[in-house]
């Protein structure tokens, strides 16, 4: 069905049923497979890793502005897909929505147009977060919704590295139906606009934003940043508990590995695709491995700290990481040679200005 969405039609016992059997087969994206080392990255990124590849699109060639992470005085950036990128590589605009009707009634008129809403929702409603936050915990996270059959009360959506359903009680909740909010939910809406990129035409337009986010580079190395941080912050997390504890590597280490973790794939991307530096980048794709796996030496170290109110600051790993991230910048500066912004060439232009054609 090629992600077809289901609307709020005139069959009610119909409404997810293509969505279901699709699932049936469905795996989840490479990016997502049991080699990586974190399986999961950020909600946003998550869900439009599955998006894309529910519409057939390779999410490997939007991952240039991973280059630009930075270490922001307090945590890492919060890094997600830019929607021009988005937009540029397969002609999907990612918009946002205001919310003046029921957060229903616009999901299910977005949805019969062939669109997806991204909605930030709370993950006690969140089914396929049982055993952590579901029933358990309020969080705020964003899922991109798919499906919906208002006379049944079901919804499917995409929530990190997955699709599922979820019907009744948790229906009310993620859609606040009993109008209990205080502030309408931050939503958005993906629409495929344009015919996307493909062949050498992508490749070359993913080149082009990596250059462009080349230049978007932090002046120092975050990794050191990150660890005059770290110096100070290693007695809170001893004092503190692991509640604050996960919270604090969310935002830190999580992001610094995974996102690492997507630029090493970024660039075996690369590697297959036949660009002209294609099989030059075995020893930065090294240091993005050293990063995500180091990041996670150090996180599986700050926990056991944390557990023992004791003092970790990490030096090893932040050895090991500091210096695999001069190794990848070094290997950008050969590989691409900064030039200034006005001097790059210029963008490839979208597909074709039509209607994406095969969105219903």
């Amino acid at each position: 069905m090629s992600g077809d969405p289901v609307d709020s039609g005139s069959v009610p016992d119909d409404m997810l049923r293509a969505p279901r059997e699709r699932m049936t087969s469905w795996r989840p994206h490479a990016l997502h497979g049991p080699h990586m080392v974190r399986k999961q990255t950020n909600c946003y990124v998550d869900l439009l890793i599955e998006l894309l590849a529910w519409w057939g699109l390779d999410p490997h060639a939007a991952l240039p502005f991973t280059v630009a992470l930075d270490f922001e005085a307090d945590q890492f950036t919060f890094f997600k897909f830019p929607p021009e990128d988005i937009e540029r590589l397969f002609g999907v605009l990612i918009q946002e929505h205001a919310i003046f009707e029921p957060l229903e009634t616009h999901v299910a008129t977005q949805l019969a147009r062939g669109d997806v809403m991204l909605v930030e929702v709370d993950a006690w409603f969140l089914p396929d977060t049982r055993g952590m936050t579901y029933r358990h915990e309020h969080t705020k996270t964003t899922i991109g919704i798919h499906a919906i059959d208002r006379s049944s009360r079901q919804l499917g959506y995409f929530h990190n590295a997955g699709y599922y359903f979820a019907e009744g009680a948790d229906y009310e909740g993620l859609l606040d139906t009993s109008a209990s909010a205080l502030l309408p939910p931050y939503a958005e809406c993906a629409r495929r606009r344009f015919e996307p990129l493909a062949g050498p035409q992508l490749r070359e337009a993913s080149l082009s934003l990596l250059r462009r986010h080349l230049l978007r580079r932090p002046a120092t190395n975050p990794l050191a940043a990150f660890r005059q941080a770290l110096t100070r912050d290693a007695k809170e997390i001893a004092s503190r508990s692991m509640a604050y504890f996960h919270a604090y590597s969310f935002n830190t280490l999580r992001q610094l590995g995974s996102n690492f973790e997507l630029l090493g794939h970024y660039l075996r991307w690369l590697n297959a695709s036949g660009t002209e530096q294609a099989g030059s980048f075995e020893t930065m794709i090294a240091a993005c491995d050293t990063i995500a796996s180091e990041s996670m030496v150090l996180e599986f170290r700050l926990a056991r700290a944390c557990s023992r109110g004791r003092e970790d600051r990490g030096e090893s790993s932040l050895d090991a990481m500091e210096h695999a991230y001069t190794v990848l910048m070094d290997g950008f500066d050969s590989a691409f040679p900064r030039v200034e912004a006005q001097a790059l060439p210029d963008e490839i232009p979208l597909g074709s200005p039509q209607p994406f054609s095969n969105v219903r």
